[in-house]
Parts: C-alpha cells; structure tokens; sequence
C-alpha cells in the first residue's frame, strides 16, 4: 500500500477477510500516515470500533459522530461517520495550519480511510464521492484507501479495475483503480486466526428459492421472498433442528428472507433467549437487543438484511441461513459473523437451510449469475496464459461451456508510466494493460478488428458495428433471403458424391425451415480453416483446446457447441448458402411473433 501511494495519487483498496482485524490495520495505517488522516465509516459502530484501536496505541484522536455525540474534527487524526462529515465539510478543510508533530494536528487531510468501502458508489454525487471532492479541493494529492472484506457489489460487480496479483476485475472506469493486498480467507482459517467453518448436510427439508430471480439492483424482491416463506410448513421444523444443533453452543445468528419470516421465525424460538433485529428497529432497543446478545443474555439473534457488516460478537459459533444469497460476497458476509476468535469456541457451524451454492472460499465471478447450474470455471487465455475465473459448466474436469468474453490478464504495454524528474529518481515503471484477447467477439467489416458483444463502435478504427436488428430487418426485405431463428443445430457426418467424409451442420427453425452448411475436415489446413470460421463462434468454452480432426469426433463432441440465435441464408442459384450467424442475440426480434 506505501508503495503505490509513493507512485501514484489514485484511490487503492485492501481486501482483508471479516475478523483479520481491519480495525488494528487502520490503527496502524493512521499513526504511520505524516499528514493529517480521515477515517470514515457508515455506521457509528464502526467509528468508535476503529477509534477504540487506535487508543489502544497510546495516541489520542478525535470522533466525528453525531451517533456518538462527538463532533470533533482538530486532532491530526478523526475518525468519523460518513453521515456526520457530509453536512460538515467546512470542518474539513484548513489549508493554513501546519501539520504538528503531536496528536493536535492541523492543516489538510493527505490521507482518507474508508472502512466497508465496498459501499462507495460510482455515483459523483454520493456521500462518499461529495466528502472526497470537497477533500481534494483543499489537497488535490489525497490519498484515498478503501478497505473491505468483500470488494464487490451487486449490480455493478468488483469495485476496482486491476488486481495486484495482475489481473483486471472491474471496469476501467472504476473509482478504485487498484486491489494492492489481499488476503485470502482460506489462509486465515489454516493458519488459526479464524476458527474453521464448519457446514452441516441439514436432514430436514429446506426452503426452494431456485425460481426466484434477482431483479437488476441484483437482489430478491421481498416480495417474491415472502410467497416461499410465509406460512411455509417446513419452518417449524427448520427451526426445531436449529435449537437441536446449538444445544452445545454459545451464539447463534438467524438471517431470515423478509420481517415477516423473521418474526415467524421469533415465534418458535424459546422465549427469553431469543430477539430481532431488522432496518426499522429503533435505535435504542436495536443497542439493548445487541448489548443482551454479547453479554449472553440472549443466544438467538434474528436479523433481516442487517448485521452482515460492522457487527463484533466474537461468541457466535452458529449460523444459520434461511434466505437465499445473492452472491458469494453476500454469504461470505453473513458466514464472516461467526469465524472470529473466542474462548472456547473451536469452529462454527453452517446451517443453509435455503440451498445457496457458494463455495466460501471460491472467489467472486464479478458478472451476474447466468444460470442456477453454472458455477466458477478456470479458463487459461490462449495468448498470455492468465488464469480466468468465469461462470461456466463443466463435463467431469473439462470445461464444457463459459461465460467470459475477454482475458482478465494484466499485461505490459508499450508504455512507460512517467516518473517526475529528481537526482533520486529510479528507472521508469513498465506500464501495465487488460489483455486484448477476446473469447467471444464482434468482428468489424471494415477493418477486422475483433470488439466486444455488446460494442456499438469498433474500436480499431471507430466504424460504426453493423447493428443485428439492422441486418435482420434488411435480410427479412429481400426475396432471396431466409431468416431462421434457430431452434435446434443438428450435426452429422455424411459422405459426398465422391465419397469424402464431410460434416454437415443444419440449422431449424420453430416453423420446419432449414438452411445447411458443409465442412471438410481432411487436411491440416481444412482443419485450421474450419475453427476460424465454424468453431470460432460455436465453441460454448472458447479458448479451450480443441482441435477435432474429423466430422465423427465433432459429431461425437458436439455438446461443446452452441447453436446461434438467428441465421441468414441467400440464394445462390438453386441452393441456399449461409451467410451470417448471430450469436448473444438481445434485440427486438428475440420473441418468436417478432420477426414475421
């Protein structure tokens, strides 16, 4: 993190796993820092947290937090609510005190930390963004350094654009520009400083969530949530098996799906050792309830939609789930809650009751779910030899069908990145850049450049790409034109008139139309040929080895092949000859009464 803030002014993220102890690695970040330091959180547990740490150094700082009744912005550092800064900027920016040696400070802010900041929007009028401008103004070098266990959110994906390890996972316009650590879960746990998770094959029935698709925020509509589990009978007994499994346990966390499955939920549980949390709980009483629930007071707390960040209570070494989890982050979130450290606590017990598919140590995909029975596959580029990480389906260990459409490998460019000029300056930094290898692309008709699916302009030399709405209502005009929407590819090994072995791909439509093209596979080069022009864009897992050498061993592999959305054929004397193929089809003639 030092060194890249010696190098660059652009806003880094560290990624540490809940219970590695963020809080003594802000304490640390903040009295190394030589300027003037901002902490911020989102909510006030959190800051007094944080600030708690930092006391623990033997150093004095100031709270800004309205939460806490504490407004005090003069110390070199203040750790603050996010909330509580916002309509107090002018409290933040003093461009004429010299920064002093002690805790009393002075001057601008050079460094901002903000905890949990996954929750930093890209929107330039955002909380976060507003405190940040209103920062840089006063100091156009601030640093900015996030820190987070789960550096992802839903409907945008990973909140920085390259990774240390030298990969790129979000999009280029991301805020944060760099991962520069990572810590994986998986070391925590092996070297003992998180117990074990430890998850249980639950007997009893559980929920069935697998209809429900999250809406484009990414998440499950409450409402949907609730036709599965209001008044569900298996509840009750869900519950039963909870109580059994923690007879031996200390702390037990309940993640309900809506309010009124958690109060159902309440209801089962024994009376007196049992309380709910939700968004919509008072401040006071949602204080007592947590307060009672470290203390031991209570063993089950209920939450809905609350408690997966920010919440300490190192006791629990139970939880159980029973909503589905919209992504992995989500759920190492919510199994985070039980990992810390504790006096005679020796792992944590899993109870998903709601079927969620997540590997707890698998990492987060970055792209929305595609399919219920898709899961994270490895994907080698061809060109540099990165290790991507797509949704994909497997056939035993090969690696049948993927998502991805380009490599996620950072590789050097042809470009050095410019160091200011002084008598100690070292040799230039080799510039770093996303691999332009594309598994799935868009070829330009003017200059062959290979572009993303969804491009509009090309991005070799900025022609305007031919739009698939635009060439199917051309094609559907002419008379010596056929359109199929393609309902079914059929593939078989036949033999010509003069008696060569030939594949023969045939391409159906919903009204009994068809339209054929021929392969030979004979030679070295009639191979080559046929995946530039057949496999190129059928492949369902492009990018993996595959070099069939005949039509039979494509016949017989043939469930590694996709078939196209659409196909347009043109008459050439008496037959009929396909001419294009789209792919990833979304446009206006998808529904089958549209294109007529």
């Amino acid at each position: 993190m030092i060194t890249h803030f010696r190098e660059s002014d652009e806003p880094a993220v560290v990624v540490l796993p809940t219970g590695s102890g963020k809080s003594l690695v802000i304490a640390e970040l903040a009295r190394l820092a030589r300027g003037r330091v901002l902490v911020l959180a989102h909510v006030r547990e959190l800051v007094e947290q944080n600030h708690a740490k930092y006391l623990a150094y033997g150093r004095q700082a100031d709270i800004f937090s309205a939460g806490l009744g504490r407004k005090e912005s003069g110390r070199q550092v203040v750790f603050g609510s996010v909330q509580s800064v916002l309509p107090n900027l002018e409290r933040f920016a003093d461009a004429n005190v010299e920064v002093s040696s002690d805790d009393s400070g002075g001057g601008d802010f050079t460094l901002l930390i903000i905890d949990e900041c996954h929750r930093v929007s890209q929107e330039a009028e955002s909380s976060y963004h507003r405190v940040i401008a209103h920062l840089r103004r006063a100091n156009p070098r601030l640093k900015v350094l996030g820190l987070t266990a789960t550096p992802y959110r839903l409907g945008q994906g990973f909140i920085y654009h390259r990774h240390h390890h030298g990969m790129v996972r979000g999009d280029s316009d991301s805020f944060f520009r760099d991962c520069v650590f990572e810590l994986p879960l998986r070391l925590m746990v092996k070297q003992g400083y998180l117990v074990p998770p430890t998850p249980v094959d639950v007997a009893v029935e559980r929920y069935d969530f697998s209809s429900l698709v999250p809406g484009s925020g990414g998440l499950f509509r409450e409402d949907e949530l609730n036709r599965v589990v209001a008044g569900n009978r298996v509840t009750p007994s869900i519950i039963d098996d909870v109580i059994t499994q923690a007879q031996q346990r200390q702390g037990v966390m309940i993640f309900a799906a809506s309010i009124a499955h958690a109060t159902e939920i309440l209801g089962y549980l024994p009376a007196g050792q049992a309380a709910l949390v939700a968004g919509a709980t008072p401040t006071a009483e949602r204080e007592t309830i947590i307060a009672d629930f470290k203390a031991r007071q209570l063993k089950y707390l209920v939450n809905v939609s609350v408690l997966t960040t920010g919440f300490d209570a190192p006791h629990v070494d139970l939880i159980a789930i029973l909503r589905p989890t919209e992504s992995v982050s989500l759920y190492q979130q919510i199994v985070g809650r039980g990992l810390r450290l504790s006096p005679d606590k020796k792992d944590c017990l899993i109870l998903d009751y709601a079927g969620n598919p997540w590997d707890l140590y698998a990492p987060e995909v970055g792209s929305p779910r595609p399919a219920s029975d898709t899961e994270p596959v490895q994907v080698a580029c061809p060109a540099c030899g990165h290790a991507n990480v797509f949704w994909g389906r497997r056939d035993g260990d090969t690696v049948i069908e993927h998502f991805g459409r380009r490599c996620q490998g950072l590789v050097p460019s042809d470009r050095a990145r410019p160091r200011a000029k002084s008598a100690r300056a070292k040799p230039p930094t080799t510039a770093m850049e996303q691999c332009s290898f594309r598994f799935r692309f868009k070829v330009c008709n003017e200059c062959g450049a290979e572009n993303d699916i969804a491009a509009r302009q090309c991005n070799g030399c900025h022609t305007l790409l031919v739009d698939a709405d635009k060439a199917l209502r051309e094609a559907l005009k002419l008379r010596d034109a056929r359109v199929l929407r393609v309902s079914g590819m059929q593939l078989e090994s036949t033999v010509n008139g003069r008696g060569l072995a030939r594949l023969k791909v045939t391409y159906h439509d919903e009204d009994g139309a068809a339209l054929s093209e021929w392969f030979a596979l004979e030679t070295p080069p009639q191979c080559a040929a046929f995946a530039v022009v057949f496999l190129r864009d059928h492949l369902r897992a492009p990018g993996i080895s595959w070099t069939p050498r005949s039509p039979d061993a494509v016949v017989a592999e043939q469930h590694r092949l996709r078939a196209p959305d659409f196909v347009i054929g043109r008459k050439v004397g008496r037959y009929w000859q396909v001419r294009r193929k789209l792919f990833d089809y979304t446009g206006r003639y998808r529904l089958a009464d549209s294109a007529g």
